[in-house]
């Protein structure tokens, strides 16, 4: 059973968001919310709980700590017997290789906005089309649960913003122009797909989009 809605969310403010140099100490997978995040999760959960009212719903959880933790929060809005869920490692953040700084890692956001977002891989890293091919391959995944006779009546996939974006390109065909148009959604920020009469999914909110160098879009596919 297809479900009514897919609903994708962003992880609340975690501290990595706010103190680049934490990664020097911490692993990226062990950041976790700051008290900001915390209270965007617990929003974001009654903003859900509006969405849905009693229906049920499905989670598919990146395992970060951050996304766990958004997860945890958003959660407290619904009834335990409302929602099932499940963490899924490919829809974790995009792999940053091994950073030895923040002038690093400037440098490489610097190279990859001039390169281009989706195909510039970092160092020891992965390129955004590393991470559009896995979020492809759990698209598999997913729709073989759609197939199933229990299945919610709503999906939610709670990630990262790279992750987001990657899984709307992949959804809706766009190009790789048209994603490098879309900027990171806002931390915890709901992001709605909702089935119509036609049995296909439409984009219900609006995403962020900022201007990118002309040279992205100097080669149209051109048909004869």
């Amino acid at each position: 059973m297809k479900p009514k809605r897919i609903i994708l969310i962003r992880h609340g403010e975690s501290k990595g968001n706010v103190d680049k140099t934490i990664y020097k100490r911490i692993p990226d997978y062990a950041l976790e919310l700051t008290d900001k995040g915390l209270s965007q999760a617990k929003e974001a959960g009654n903003y859900l709980k509006q969405i849905v009212n009693k229906e049920s719903l499905f989670f598919y959880v990146s395992p970060l700590w951050r996304t766990r933790s958004t997860f945890e929060q958003v959660v407290k809005s619904l009834s335990t017997k409302q929602f099932k869920y499940v963490e899924e490692p490919r829809i974790r953040e995009q792999e940053w290789g091994h950073l030895r700084s923040l002038e690093e890692s400037k440098l490489f956001e610097t190279d990859r906005d001039a390169y281009g977002t989706f195909y510039f891989r970092i160092p020891d890293g992965e390129s955004a089309a590393d991470v559009y091919d896995r979020v492809s391959d759990f698209f598999g995944t997913m729709h073989r649960d759609f197939e199933k006779d229990n299945y919610a009546e709503n999906t939610v996939i709670i990630t990262h913003g790279m992750t987001i974006r990657l899984f709307l390109m992949r959804w809706f065909h766009w190009t790789v122009e048209q994603f490098e148009l879309l900027a990171n959604p806002g931390n915890c920020e709901i992001i709605v797909l909702e089935k119509d009469s036609d049995n296909k999914y439409k984009l219900k909110s609006d995403l962020r989009k900022y201007e990118r160098p002309d040279h992205f879009f100097q080669r149209p596919i051109k048909l004869d």
